[in-house]
């Protein structure tokens, strides 16, 4: 299980450092390049599907029951101190605009979007990554990991 996270956590990496290579430095250059902006919604998408499989790999990991739904294994690993409140939070909602970029619920406002991008994604992402690293690093006592 193990090598599964590490591949998923080298996965996520990667989406986010092609995303940030590619994303405009402004929000007129992201909404005027429909090319640029198309790829960077599907970084946007693979990322936090990537994140979401990352959760369910370290639910399964720690024998926990699995989620019902979607954004609960957020929930699961806020209740084992795995994540705080505020970061399983933020992951949801990032979970949240997944969903409309992939499933064209309404209209996609490209300003959340790219903020989203250029100022939450990239953070809350290696902090998560941050703590499945010291998750591990801990040993497996510490949190009960196999």
């Amino acid at each position: 299980m193990k090598k599964r996270i590490d591949d998923k956590i080298k996965e996520v990496r990667n989406y986010l450092k092609q995303l940030m290579s590619i994303k405009p430095d402004s929000l007129d250059k992201y909404v005027a390049d429909f090319k640029t902006k198309a790829a960077c919604e599907r970084y946007f998408e693979r990322i936090v599907e990537s994140v979401f499989d990352l959760a369910v790999l370290i639910i399964k990991e720690k024998e926990l029951p699995l989620p019902n739904e979607n954004n609960e294994s957020f929930e699961i690993l806020k209740k084992e101190n795995v994540i705080n409140s505020n970061l399983a939070r933020k992951l949801k909602e990032m979970r949240g605009m997944r969903n409309i970029i992939a499933h064209q619920y309404g209209n996609i406002d490209d300003e959340l979007v790219y903020t989203a991008i250029n100022e939450e994604l990239n953070e809350d992402i290696k902090k998560f990554i941050k703590l499945i690293d010291e998750l591990f690093k801990n040993g497996n006592k510490n949190r009960g990991l196999k």
